[in-house]
């Protein structure tokens, strides 16, 4: 039986907004999936993982990892070609970032927000690697905001995903454990080099952010080359996980080679709040994805559909096939949204 699975993170909407929103979203095609499912579960999100859930369920789909964090580093430097470094040692992903500060705390905003080019990522880049070698810390650039660090002794290192800090007392999401020190002289350090340096400068001058510190996750050693994920509407690290011909895929090129795939266009309004934006997003979504994909189901061109709809706390894993389609006494509905772990 060919499977499709669909990973939305940020598709179920927050507890306290759900039902506002739910009236407002025009999904026939979602309604149909959720309600005439052969299976829902929804589960809770343990945050001790210190990454999102959808970031565990790539994990897990690519055959990285079943424990906890996101081991993705030396899987994202494959895909940025750099195969032959990612075969020795630890590496880390480093990213740019701008961090926020104020009165009470510092906070890790979006690095989506940043619009990091190649000439400013490069040059960045070459201003801090010399620090890097220093310290016995090889740095490579992966892609613009997507660079990758040797720390052979740092492997117990704890770290969190940006997107898991974004939003959130960066203090309570920094690297943990016991390089933890280590790594924060380390981006003071940083911090300095970049200070008020001509390429913020001129990055200020053309109203983007300045670049004022970096975030360090994703820890991995070696390993066996990763699975295919389908990813459309991700950030760097993220397309250099996707399989190279599916980097901004349809539901028709799933439909035609059954797999999985992640849309993450749901992730930056959401984590905003801007629900405006998100439910124009979630239209797009119904008749690009949802629509498709059950026409399938129907016409027996699929076997089944899963979707895995997720926020930060939890995720609901429901599944459709061409027979639960039948279950006409069960009315399209979007109520399974409101049932949230």
């Amino acid at each position: 039986m060919t499977e499709i699975t669909l990973a939305l993170p940020f598709a179920l909407p927050p507890p306290e907004l759900a039902k506002d929103l739910l009236r407002a979203l025009k999904t026939p095609a979602l309604a149909m999936l959720l309600s005439r499912h052969s299976t829902l579960e929804y589960s809770l999100f343990d945050n001790a993982a210190r990454v999102l859930p959808h970031e565990a369920w790539l994990t897990q789909a690519l055959g990285l990892a079943s424990g906890a964090g996101a081991p993705l580093a030396t899987a994202c430097m494959r895909g940025c070609g750099l195969h032959k470094e990612a075969e020795q040692g630890h590496w880390f992903m480093l990213q740019p970032a701008y961090v926020q500060i104020s009165r009470t705390h510092f906070l890790l905003t979006d690095l989506r927000n940043l619009q990091l080019s190649e000439a400013d990522s490069r040059g960045l880049y070459d201003i801090a690697r010399p620090y890097f070698d220093d310290i016995g810390k090889p740095l490579l650039h992966g892609a613009p905001g997507l660079w990758f660090m040797r720390a052979d002794d740092w492997a117990s290192l704890d770290t969190a995903s940006p997107d898991a800090a974004t939003t959130q007392s960066m203090g309570d999401w920094l690297p943990e454990g016991e390089h933890a020190r280590a790594f924060r002289k380390l981006q003071n350090e940083v911090q300095m080099l970049w200070h008020e340096h001509p390429i913020n400068e001129a990055r200020q001058a053309r109203g983007l952010q300045a670049v004022n510190s970096c975030w360090l996750w994703g820890g991995a050693g070696p390993g066996a080359p990763a699975g295919q994920v389908a990813i459309g509407g991700g950030t760097e690290w993220m397309a250099a996980l996707a399989v190279p011909e599916l980097r901004a895929p349809t539901a028709q090129q799933l439909i035609a080679k059954p797999g999985a795939a992640m849309l993450a266009d749901l992730i930056a309004p959401a984590q905003v709040g801007d629900w405006a934006d998100w439910l124009a997003r979630m239209q797009r979504i119904e008749q690009e994805w949802f629509a498709p994909l059950l026409a399938a189901l129907k016409g027996g061109r699929i076997g089944s559909v899963k979707l895995v709809l997720s926020h930060r706390f939890g995720a609901t894993t429901v599944a459709s096939s061409k027979l639960a389609q039948r279950k006409f006494w069960r009315q399209p509905s979007l109520n399974s949204l409101l049932k949230q772990p």
